[in-house]
């Protein structure tokens, strides 16, 4: 009797050690399935721009690294801005320019994965696209245009010309050529892929389809909801809205922006003011897509206060956090395009809490749903003029970016 019991008691543990082995490679799997689609890509280094003054913080020349296309991707080029904040202080942009942030003498060969995966199963859309991925080395989004270099610290602010000297070796390696042509910018770069959509349409004037992608960088601007000590009560407070607003007003005093930044904006708003996509959007005459969840990791760490996203990963936020997600959640929307033209302004807004989504969200395992409908087929889909979607996920609190991966299929 006591064998038995013995031995049932060994089956059973040998059963939920299985179990527990099968979760564990479940949820390895699904991390990382689109990370086995990835390669690595060197970096190109534009030594002809060194000439132009169009260099990183440092003053080393700029660097972009390019996967050809093949088969019917020949003709149809990708074209990626990379995001990665901002530096808005002279001490700030030292650190960055000894880093790939600052300089290309620190850049290593990139990890291409999710829209740049050249698996037709994991990527159908733009597996064979040629695709370049424009490291970001200025600090200030692609927008500054100083002349003046501090001989004490050699620092260089010219992400504008960075982006005109990038553009200029891009068309002479085929992209004058292009079929189609999708302009992206993730996090910081989102607002340079709004800033230089029309300009990049005008750069190719034979190209049938040529259009816009952001990808979580629509950081908007709305009074501050500020958090009490106490976590009893909340307010909104116009004077405490300068996470944003500040730290724009110092990349624009320290780079050199405002003369890079829209003329019809800067016209009727201080500089600072016009690096908010609302403020300046619709004035874009090219179809732009927006990729972006209200609840951001970046833009909520960053509006609301820091940390709070710590309560969505432990699932605890409290009764007062959650009127504040939802309360910020109505400002985002407000700051949207308008959904009445789809075709010119498309938009798959979820309520996943995570930041960027090309790259590491771009797979049939992982990617992010609303009402049934993914990301990548929603976007693709708007591309290429199959159908024009404008999807608001109508969740109004946020979600664990982990939620939605799906389970492992059993059925193998």
């Amino acid at each position: 009797m006591m064998m038995a019991k013995t031995f049932q008691f060994v089956c059973v543990l040998i059963c939920f050690l299985a179990i527990i082995i099968n979760i564990k490679a479940c949820v390895k799997e699904n991390a990382t399935s689109y990370i086995d689609q990835g390669y690595y890509v060197e970096k190109t280094v534009v030594h002809s721009a060194v000439s132009k003054g169009a260099v990183c913080l440092d003053g080393s020349p700029p660097a972009y690294h390019f996967e050809p296309g093949f088969g019917d991707g020949v003709g149809k080029w990708l074209v990626h801005l990379s995001g990665g904040a901002w530096c808005t202080t002279v001490e700030e942009c030292l650190n960055r320019s000894k880093s790939d942030f600052g300089s290309s003498n620190y850049m290593k060969p990139w990890w291409f994965q999710g829209i740049y995966s050249k698996t037709q199963s994991v990527n159908p859309d733009f597996y064979n696209w040629n695709k370049v991925f424009v490291r970001y080395c200025d600090g200030g989004a692609f927008t500054g245009n100083a002349e003046y270099v501090d001989p004490a610290t050699n620092l260089h602010f010219r992400g504008a010309r960075i982006f005109k000297a990038v553009m200029e070796d891009v068309l002479a390696k085929g992209l004058k050529n292009a079929q189609s042509a999708l302009l992206i910018g993730s996090s910081a770069a989102g607002y340079p892929a709004m800033l230089y959509c029309d300009r990049f349409r005008k750069l190719l004037p034979n190209t049938p389809r040529v259009k816009c992608l952001v990808d979580a960088g629509y950081f908007i601007y709305n009074c501050i909801l500020t958090l009490e000590l106490s976590f009893s009560n909340y307010r909104k407070d116009p004077h405490q809205a300068r996470n944003f607003t500040e730290m724009y007003k110092a990349i624009v005093n320290l780079h050199g922006s405002a003369k890079t930044l829209p003329k019809s904006c800067t016209k009727k708003m201080k500089p600072e003011m016009c690096f908010f996509p609302e403020n300046m959007q619709h004035k874009i005459k090219t179809p732009l897509y927006i990729a972006m969840s209200p609840f951001d990791k970046f833009q909520i760490n960053t509006t609301i206060y820091n940390g709070i996203n710590t309560c969505i990963e432990g699932g605890n936020c409290t009764a007062t956090e959650n009127k504040l997600f939802r309360e910020f959640r109505l400002e985002f929307l407000n700051a949207l395009p308008k959904g009445n033209n789809p075709k010119l302004r498309g938009a798959f807004i979820d309520a996943r809490n995570h930041h960027t989504q090309v790259q590491g969200w771009w797979s049939p395992k992982n990617v992010t749903t609303v009402k049934n409908l993914n990301l990548m087929k929603a976007f693709a889909d708007w591309y290429y003029d199959r159908n024009y979607t404008y999807v608001i996920d109508e969740r109004d609190l946020p979600i664990s970016a982990m939620n939605d991966i799906k389970p492992c299929d059993t059925k193998k």
